[in-house]
This record gives structure tokens, sequence and C-alpha cells, in this order.
């Protein structure tokens, strides 16, 4: 992976996916497709994204690690991380509390063929502290399956 420099920079417009979902536009994390082999998103932690602990909910940092998840193993087959892949499972350990400020989730392949594979991911704060990591299972979804 990259030396993390990534998590105090702004990306790129050009690589960059905004409200292609509701959940995306909803929760307002944004896609990164620059790296063309880890699939990343980040958001910028508000209050809207707390819990009552005012810390970031574990249901947002989930969805975080699974979009990035999906993207990785989109990237795979796409350069424009937008084939659709599925979560088959998913695993998610809680490290430490998400602060506000920008955090970012990225995918890792570690392995798994044509049509399943097997990718981890992290979940990191702009100060590079680890909040939470994953591991799962992603499905690619056969274009005759999407009509």
């Amino acid at each position: 992976m990259s030396d993390g420099s990534y998590l105090r920079s702004q990306p790129d417009e050009k690589y960059l996916i905004r409200d292609e979902t509701g959940t995306q536009t909803l929760i307002g994390y944004v896609v990164d497709v620059s790296d063309g082999v880890h699939g990343r998103c980040y958001l910028d932690v508000g209050p809207q994204h707390t819990n009552r602990h005012n810390v970031l909910h574990g249901g947002v940092a989930t969805c975080m690690l699974d979009n990035a998840c999906g993207c990785t193993g989109s990237l795979t087959v796409d350069p424009s991380g937008r084939a659709p892949f599925l979560t088959v499972s998913m695993t998610t350990h809680f490290i430490a509390p998400g602060r506000p400020g920008r955090v970012w989730a990225t995918g890792t392949v570690k392995g798994g063929g044509r049509s399943i594979l097997y990718i981890d991911a992290v979940l990191e704060h702009e100060d590079g502290t680890v909040i939470a990591t994953s591991t799962g299972v992603f499905k690619r979804v056969p274009q005759e399956k999407l009509t």
C-alpha cells in the first residue's frame, strides 16, 4: 500500500465518485478510485455521523469499510470502479473511537478468483489512527443479473 499521504491530501476530482447511490448521498462519503488497485472512500465526520457518545457511529464505520471493499473488488475488473460487487459476508473489528475530521477506508484484495474475492479494509482517521478493520467475502454481480 502507499505511505498514507492520501490521508492528509485532497484527492484529484477526476477520480472521485460522488452521490452515486442514495446511501452515499445520505451519509456523504466520497469514493476515490485514483489508486487503481485499492478502493478508497472518505468521509468528513460531523455531528450527523456520531452516536450518543459523540464518536463515529459503528454502522457508518462499517458502511465505509464495506464500500471500500466493494470498490476494491470492482477495480479488479473495471478501472472506473463501478462494476457491481455485493457483500456475501463481512466481519468488522472496532479498534479506536472515530473522532471529527476526515476518515478514510481502504480495501485490499487478499485472495479469490473470478467471481468471489476476499477483501480486507482499514478505516483510519486523517491523523493515522486506525479506527476499525474488516475482512469479507465479495461476489461479482453478473451483468445479466442487473436487468
